[in-house]
């Protein structure tokens, strides 16, 4: 038997014992008092969030990937994670990963039995012939979903980096992870119903760590996502006032300098500011590790 009352996400909350008696003002006030706490939870670990994050971005700076994996809502949002992730920042998408058990149907249709084999984390993993240098993002809710279990257990094995996301303390996840990331954000609204606050603490999370990372690794100049990828017309746009905030060019300037990197805000920018061709500017982000701020200290002091 399951031992569903020992579980942290799976207690009464007093605050909504009458939610459904009440308005529907009421009802939507009860949520969103609740909602507050989350914020507050997950504040309550950053220090552990931050070793994460530079956990990641060592990782990925050295060739490694990311993986998140998980079950349900928690699968789904380590999907989602992953995947804004080459848009915004024109990483490559087998760079940072999500798993989620059952598969590609499991993201669109429930499929929960899925969740409870153990083997099938440690197989999905295997799939992708994970390695020591990559990094392994467990999510789920209750910290006791097999699935994940299991898939931590084995990215351990092979020496890779592992990180449990979950909201229940003391959880079988965070028992298999180097660092585990436990937002306490109490009792849901709904009992049980993780999708709720548990769901919001690990997306908030997620977004933390994915761009936590990126901003280590030089994706992003001041709060500018330096890295975009200009895929469609509306980021063609944002590449252009990026380009035009950073620099304070001409949007004449701005398209004429992205026309000639290629479409990359971040040799665009080195260009304007720098007076170069594009080449030049692709030269001296890569001796700067594609950093913009390098770049520019770099001229300032004169050594290049």
């Amino acid at each position: 038997m399951i031992e569903l009352d020992r579980l942290a996400t799976e207690q009464r909350n007093s605050r909504s014992r009458h939610i459904d008696s009440v308005s529907t003002e009421e009802m939507l006030r009860i949520i969103n008092e609740e909602d507050h706490k989350v914020a507050d939870a997950v504040g309550a670990i950053i220090p552990a969030i931050a070793r994460a994050v530079d956990v990641i971005a060592d990782s990925l700076r050295g060739g490694g990937r990311l993986f998140y994996m998980g079950s349900g809502t928690s699968g789904r949002l380590g999907i989602l994670d992953a995947v804004e992730c080459p848009p915004t920042y024109s990483t490559d998408p087998d760079r940072i990963q999500g798993l989620i058990a059952g598969g590609y149907e499991a993201i669109f249709r429930a499929k929960e039995g899925a969740e409870d084999s153990p083997q099938l984390g440690k197989e999905d993993l295997m799939a992708k012939k994970l390695t020591k240098d990559d990094v392994v993002v467990g999510l789920s809710a209750s910290g006791r979903t097999p699935y994940v279990v299991g898939g931590l257990t084995y990215a351990k094995s092979v020496g890779a980096a592992t990180i449990a996301i979950d909201c229940s303390p003391n959880s079988a996840i965070g028992k298999c992870a180097d660092i585990d990331l436990c937002a306490v954000v109490g009792p849901e609204v709904v009992t049980g119903s993780t999708r709720m606050k548990a769901g919001t603490a690990q997306k908030m999370i997620a977004n933390m760590l994915s761009t936590g990372a990126m901003i280590r690794l030089g994706k992003v100049y001041g709060n500018l996502m330096v890295d975009v990828k200009s895929s469609n017309q509306k980021l063609e746009e944002r590449a252009r006032r990026i380009v035009m905030t950073a620099t304070g060019c001409t949007r004449s300037q701005a398209v004429s300098a992205l026309k000639a990197s290629g479409g990359r805000a971040k040799t665009a920018i080195v260009m304007v500011l720098l007076d170069i061709p594009a080449d030049a500017a692709e030269a001296r982000l890569n001796a700067a590790h594609g950093y913009v701020a390098a770049v520019l200290k770099e001229v300032a002091h004169g050594l290049r």
